[in-house]
This record gives C-alpha cells, sequence and structure tokens, in this order.
C-alpha cells in the first residue's frame, strides 16, 4: 500500500538546492509570509516526491487504464495528437485579453469551429462560451427566457421528461420557471397523451435528448416538435447523446430550437475528474440575437468577437470559453472528418451487440434496440441478496470502470451501458464475459460478489456515511493541532 508524503519523510531531506545559502526575501511583501512552523511539514527529496505522485497517478482510473462504459458520459478515447495541439505554443500562451489583431489563429479556429458545429446540429448560429453541458443548458434557458420577454409573453412551465438528466430540471429552474414532469409510456418515450394534458399558453419550452436517456430513440420526435410549436413554445435540445445521431439526422431536423453540445463527450475531449468541459449552443435563426456575447464573426478580412447583439443575455463566461478543449474537439472533427457518420454507426452497433449479449443474464426493462447505449435492471440480482452497487464493486476488481448506476430514476436498481465507438469487439466481449461471470456468481455464491472490490486501494465502504462525513485529515496534522 503507498505510503503517505508525511509517512515518507525523513530529517534533513529536501528536493532544494540553492547556491547561495542566505536568500534575501525582504522584496517579498510580509502578507504571504506565514509565521507557521514549518518543520511539521514531510521532508523527502525532488526524486521521492515524482515516485509519490506517479503512485498515486497510478491508482487513477482513466480511459488508457480500460474499459470505462459509464452511461451518458460518452467516455471515448481522445487521440493524443489532440493533446499536443492543445499545447502549441501560440495557443496555450495566449493573453485572452489579447487584441483580436493580435489573435487571428485562434480567433479562426473559433469560428471554422462554430461553422461545423453548425453543420453537424443544423443550428444557424452557434455560441462558444459555455463551460460544460450544464452550464449549456443554462444558457439556452436565459435565451428561452429573454425570447419570451421580449415578445410580451413571459410564460413560466418548462416540460421535462422524468427520464431527463438531473441538471435539466436545475437548470430551468435557476432561470425561474416552474417545472412539469411528465411520465415515459410503457417503450420508454414520451407519453404523447400525457404532453398534450400539460400543454397551455404558459408553456415555455421542453427539455429533450433524442436518444433519451435510456438510449432510446424518440419514434414521435416530429409529432411533439409540432405540439409544442403549436402551443407556442420552444423545443430545447440536450446534446449529451449526440453520439448516437451524427451524420444520420440533427437537431434541427428534429424541431428543436435550441441544442447545446458536449464537447467534452462527442468530440472526444477528456472530461474524467469533473472537467474540462465545454458546452457550446446552437440556436436556429430567430434566437441568434439573444446568444452571449461576444460570438466569433468574420468580415471576410479579418476574424473578431462581436458585440452588438441587441437583445443578448450578455456574457455567461470569463473571457471566452475553456479554449484548449474547443482546439482539441475542432482537431478531432478535422480528423475525422464525413467519417463523423461512421462513428454514431459503430457506437450505435456496439451497444446494441451488448444489449443482445447481456439480456439473458440482466432483466432488460425496454426491449427496443438502443441507440449508443442501454439500460439494464439488477432486480433479478437483487432477488438474490446482491443489488446493482455490488454488481458495479464486483466489476471494479476485473479492471473495469463501473457503468452508470441507479439513472436514469425510472429504471429500478439501473445499469446504464454505454460502450462509445472506441472499443474493439474483443474488448466488448471481455466486458459481456465477466459480466455474465458476476451474474452466474450471484446464483451461486452471491456472499462472494458482496465481498468485493478486494484489490482497490480503499476496500468496501459505507457509502452514506462517506458522503456526509467525509474523513480527508491525516491524523498527523490533528494531532499537532494544525
Amino acid at each position: 500500500m503507498t505510503k503517505l508524503i508525511f509517512e515518507k519523510s525523513e530529517k534533513n531531506v529536501n528536493g532544494v538546492n540553492l547556491t547561495i545559502n542566505d536568500v534575501n526575501i525582504d522584496f517579498i511583501d510580509k502578507k504571504y509570509l506565514s509565521d507557521n512552523d514549518c518543520s511539521i511539514l514531510p521532508e523527502v527529496s525532488e526524486l521521492e516526491v515524482m515516485r509519490h505522485y506517479k503512485e498515486l497517478s497510478d491508482k487513477n482510473f482513466c480511459i488508457e487504464k480500460g474499459f470505462y462504459p459509464l452511461g451518458s458520459c460518452t467516455m471515448k478515447y481522445n487521440p493524443k495528437v489532440n493533446e499536443m495541439l492543445a499545447a502549441l505554443e501560440g495557443f496555450c500562451e495566449l493573453h485572452p485579453l489579447q487584441d483580436d489583431d493580435d489573435c487571428q489563429g485562434a480567433l479562426k479556429l473559433m469560428f471554422n469551429l462554430q461553422e461545423a458545429l453548425k453543420t453537424i446540429s443544423g443550428m444557424d448560429a452557434v455560441t462558444l462560451q459555455p463551460a460544460a453541458g450544464a452550464h449549456g443548458e443554462l444558457t439556452g434557458m436565459m435565451i428561452v427566457k429573454k425570447y419570451f420577454e421580449s415578445i410580451n409573453q413571459p410564460r413560466k412551465n418548462v416540460i421535462i421528461p422524468d427520464s431527463a438528466h438531473g441538471t435539466n430540471p436545475a437548470s430551468a429552474a435557476m432561470c425561474g420557471f416552474n417545472i412539469v414532469e411528465i411520465k415515459s409510456n410503457e417503450k420508454g418515450q414520451v407519453d404523447i397523451e400525457a404532453l398534450k394534458a400539460v400543454l397551455d399558453d404558459n408553456t415555455a419550452a421542453i427539455m429533450l435528448t433524442n436518444p433519451n436517456t435510456l438510449g432510446l430513440f424518440e419514434e414521435n420526435i416530429l409529432e411533439i416538435s409540432k405540439l409544442v410549436h403549436n402551443a407556442g413554445g420552444l423545443l430545447y435540445y440536450d446534446g449529451a447523446n449526440m453520439n448516437a445521431i451524427m451524420g444520420h439526422t440533427n437537431p434541427k431536423l428534429m424541431g428543436f430550437d435550441i441544442v447545446h453540445m458536449n464537447l467534452h463527450k462527442t468530440f472526444s475531449t477528456p472530461h474524467g475528474g469533473g472537467g474540462p468541459g465545454a458546452g457550446p449552443v446552437g440556436v436556429v435563426d430567430k434566437l441568434k440575437e439573444f446568444l452571449p456575447v461576444p460570438i466569433v464573426d468574420f468580415d471576410g478580412k479579418k476574424y473578431y468577437r462581436k458585440f452588438d447583439l441587441k437583445n443578448s443575455i450578455g456574457k455567461v463566461k470569463a473571457f471566452y470559453a475553456n479554449f484548449s478543449v474547443l482546439v482539441k474537439a475542432y482537431a478531432y472533427i478535422l480528423m475525422m472528418g464525413s467519417e463523423l457518420k461512421d462513428v454514431s454507426s459503430y457506437a450505435v452497433l456496439n451497444a446494441n451487440y451488448m444489449m443482445h449479449k447481456l439480456k439473458d443474464y440482466y432483466l432488460l426493462p425496454y426491449a427496443s434496440k438502443c441507440m449508443h447505449e442501454f439500460v439494464l435492471s439488477g432486480d433479478w440480482q437483487k432477488q438474490d441478496g446482491v443489488n446493482t452497487l455490488a454488481i458495479a464493486k464486483r466489476l471494479m476488481d476485473s479492471n473495469f470502470h463501473p457503468p452508470t448506476v441507479y439513472f436514469p430514476l425510472i429504471v429500478h436498481e439501473a445499469i446504464m451501458i454505454e460502450p462509445t465507438e472506441s472499443e474493439s469487439k474483443h474488448r466488448l466481449d471481455e466486458f459481456i464475459n465477466v459480466m455474465i461471470d458476476i451474474a452466474k456468481e450471484v446464483k451461486s455464491n452471491p456472499q462472494e460478489v458482496l465481498n468485493h472490490p478486494l484489490n482497490t486501494p480503499v476496500k468496501k465502504v459505507d457509502e452514506t456515511l462517506a458522503a456526509r462525513k467525509p474523513d480527508l485529515a491525516y491524523k498527523f496534522h490533528i494531532e499537532s493541532d494544525i
């Protein structure tokens, strides 16, 4: 087991080598200097520090280490050329307050990315500012609110299916909207009659992702679009699941007015550990004057940041988005070109292959063909005393990251699996076989499943206690009254 850095400390060992013994620090403002005793800090060499952090990094799970079938997150492989391009000096050392004349290359890249996203989504205008998917949702809802204010119709209701991402109702509520939830039908799709029952002249929008969070395509999307538009409302597209449709269809063709796109999912940029992300928002023509400023534009000679949008919701992020993520996403789009359609084709193929192989061992609550992801239930296993969480922990000892569990909420003991297009059939079969072995083990020896994980740095914990009372302090600090 890896020792803590304090436990590796050796008296009078350090990683600093100064040629001058007495360094005058009078040039440092006194407010930045501490009077605390530093002798309690760990004393280790530079080499030992490097080894320590390498050991810690090896404990992290990442896409380079193993299969990462995290449903709804699209944890695909991030080509290393993306990182190389984002690290180019002209990009990573460019100050965000540089004049437009001094950053034409960066502005050109952003303009071209906007144009590419317009083509992919079908939208008429795009902003790159939002820093993540939920931030894109918030931006979209701000646009919805200002649009109705501009036409003197301050509508208050936003319709959201019960299978939606949790950020959807949160984003709408933050903009002051009332949330109207509608139930899914027996197919796991929007119940048309339930939708009709809540549509009225106070309906501002409906927030949908298509395919939805069950990995199912909304068969009645054109009817949904017509119903909402006839009621005077707008359609918002949650782009979290866009990896399933690229090149086959787009939100504009489905009738959506606003869409956010998760660059850190669909276009390969990594987002493990909560970041970084980017959630550009696209809109139809009648909403383009409401986008946040500035947008990147081109006058035929020069790329520039445009601020004169008469109905703009204002800025939604300091400076201009997460630029390094934009670089990586643009690199991916250029690299894939017309093969973006194949990305979605293979993602859908992989998901259906896995679903077919596992449906006899785990309950499949919705038997329709899936898109890029699918949802199983651990109800059969729970009858034998092993819940979904235990199955996820068992998987960890086989070098697989667990799928998303207990989401969407409408599926009891949910196991949400998204293989993406990155994985080979060989890797998919490895995961399938382990899942089948676990199902068999539940039948033959359920306690053995409940004993796991055994090979992780931290063994089985009380999840509720760990979430509510995390112990993050090293006891040496506590004992030293620091």
